[in-house]
């Protein structure tokens, strides 16, 4: 999309282990999935290793795909607390390395997103992958649901508006001869 109102989201669902990411670009009516992966980490790395891994997998998609904004996934209920504590580490490792490049950050609260998108905040996974299919125009739905997923629906829920950063390639084609 060339369109000046478009705007590009890196969504995240952080995990130590698997982390999930979009990079969706679009506006309020039409948006389209450019990337969508997991950035896996060894069981044998121990927690301080994968959580640098997880913020240098993330800081190589922002380099890459230069996104105008980042969406992450809001704290949400868990039972245990080494759970809690282990996924509030996955998210700073995020959020700080969407900080360092001066993003703009979204938290959005999972039941919330899944109202925006299904019309139900209860909606079990094979209703909101077949609406992410559907609204992004995906041929086929992503295997590894969870992790791909949930940064998926982030767009469709992300305000459409656009940063007022470059990209670089926009800067490269702006310069004069």
């Amino acid at each position: 999309m060339s369109d000046s109102s478009a705007m590009r989201v890196l969504a995240i669902d952080p995990a130590i282990r698997n982390t999930g990411f979009a990079v969706i670009e679009g506006d309020a009516y039409q948006q389209r999935a450019l990337a969508y992966d997991v950035i896996t980490i060894p069981q044998r790395l121990p927690q301080s290793r994968a959580l640098a891994a997880v913020r240098t997998g993330i800081a190589n998609q922002i380099e890459k795909w230069e996104p105008d904004v980042v969406a992450v996934e809001g704290i949400i209920f868990v039972q245990s607390h080494r759970t809690a504590i282990s996924m509030g580490a996955a998210r700073a490792a995020t959020l700080i390395a969407a900080a360092d490049r001066g993003l703009p950050i979204y938290e959005y609260a999972p039941r919330k997103v899944k109202l925006a998108v299904v019309g139900k905040g209860s909606a079990d996974k094979a209703q909101v992958a077949f609406m992410v299919r559907a609204l992004l125009g995906l041929s086929e739905t992503p295997l590894r649901t969870r992790p791909m997923l949930s940064p998926l629906r982030w767009r469709i829920f992300t305000p459409p508006t656009r940063s007022k950063r470059k990209r670089s390639s926009e800067r490269k084609s702006n310069k004069q001869p």
